[in-house]
């Protein structure tokens, strides 16, 4: 009789850690959502600015085409990507494009002083902070959920049910990673 009361003690012991540890995935997993939409929705806010700010420097520099269809296939490719390394992957490349049309309304003083202009440029910084700060907090929530998908003993369950790793939302381009040379 004690034997089967410490068997079941033990049963107990471990159904009530494999349903711990189950239960960590699933919020770990929930926060990285709740994490990259966060994110999603600053980027959405970005993506819907570009096009007024596109037009606002093309009215101004109207011979800078080819600068403007490379923001707008860009922001195209930030549209269609499916997966978050494809979504990774063309933020960086419309975040790189963003920055070549900021040089181009540089060259363009009346452009400078347009509220308009001015307004939406303050617009996209704000923004830009904003996702800066939600792609560290999605990061910092994937880390801790990739740590317990390969760490002694949760990896054993996360093996169980099919929890995998998740990817960071990383820069991808190595010009993004140089240091900024800074001329007068």
């Amino acid at each position: 009789m004690v034997i089967a009361l410490i068997i079941l003690a033990v049963i107990i012991c471990v159904g009530a850690w494999l349903v711990g540890i189950y239960n960590g995935f699933i919020k770990s997993k929930n926060n990285c959502e709740e994490a990259y939409s966060t994110m999603d929705v600053y980027l959405k806010k970005r993506f819907d600015l570009i096009p007024n700010l596109v037009e606002t420097v093309k009215g101004y520099a109207k011979h800078e085409s080819e600068t403007f269809e490379k923001v707008v296939k860009a922001r195209s490719m930030v549209g269609s990507a499916t997966t978050v390394e494809e979504r990774a992957e063309a933020e960086n490349q419309l975040t790189g494009t963003l920055k070549t049309l900021f040089a181009v309304a540089e060259a363009y003083p009346e452009l400078q002083a347009n509220t308009n202009f001015l307004d939406l440029q303050s617009q996209l910084q704000k923004l830009e902070g904003e996702i800066a700060e939600s792609r560290k907090y999605y990061n910092a929530t994937v880390k801790t959920y990739n740590n317990k998908v390969e760490m002694f003993p949760s990896s054993i369950i996360a093996n169980l049910f099919g929890f995998g790793r998740k990817p960071m939302f990383e820069v991808n381009s190595e010009e993004e990673r140089q240091n900024v040379k800074v001329q007068f």
